[in-house]
């Protein structure tokens, strides 16, 4: 009965899709979107865990309007302390999304191999709604297809077609806005990766 309750916890965790949002600070974007997509996914894609990191130094906590906009999907933020992006979380992640294209460069630097699994949030369900949602094909075949065709050349520069902005030093407002662009993104990714069977 142990040996059957180990095993199954090993395949669980072997099928676990892991998914790392990644921002400047880990103190607004990241955060928002990596308690988006726990509420948002919910029983709908039990498989999955999120997390987030950032560029800067680690230890910091959410921001004071981050911290705000979570209490709407009633999310306690208030434990929540940066961490630091590194290779071993974006080699340990099927998923790598940045919030601007410029996150996506500093990642694909540290894990030049994880490029094609690595986009930002906008882009990857850009390329989504294009070609469809993932079905009857593992995460892997799904990311391969919205991969194809793309280089290292498409993240240079800044893009409003890829980059969120960060509400950091803003308004109640801003951190809103950032938010709702969130919430919108994170839903129609689930709806990607986790599509209604019919």
């Amino acid at each position: 009965m142990a040996f059957a309750e180990t095993e199954r916890e090993t395949t669980s965790r072997a099928s676990m899709i892991h998914i790392l949002f990644v921002c400047t600070a880990n103190i607004c974007r990241s955060p928002m979107a990596q308690a988006l997509l726990q509420v948002r996914a919910g029983s709908h894609a039990p498989e999955v865990a999120v997390a987030s990191a950032g560029l800067l130094e680690a230890g910091q906590p959410a921001a004071p309007g981050t911290l705000r906009v979570l209490e709407q999907i009633r999310i306690d933020g208030r434990s929540h302390l940066s961490r630091t992006v590194n290779a071993e979380l974006l080699r340990r992640a099927d998923l790598v999304l940045g919030m601007e294209r410029r996150h996506v460069q500093e990642a694909t630097l540290l894990v030049p191999e994880a490029f094609p699994r690595t986009f930002t949030l906008k882009e990857l369900v850009r390329r989504g709604n294009a070609m469809g949602p993932r079905h009857q094909e593992t995460l892997q075949q799904w990311l391969a297809r919205a991969s194809a065709g793309r280089s290292t050349r498409d993240l240079l520069g800044a893009n409003p077609d890829d980059d969120i902005a960060d509400p950091y030093g803003g308004d109640e407002h801003e951190y809103e806005r950032t938010f709702r662009e969130l919430d919108r993104l994170v839903s129609r990714l689930v709806d990607l990766l986790w599509p209604a069977w019919g």
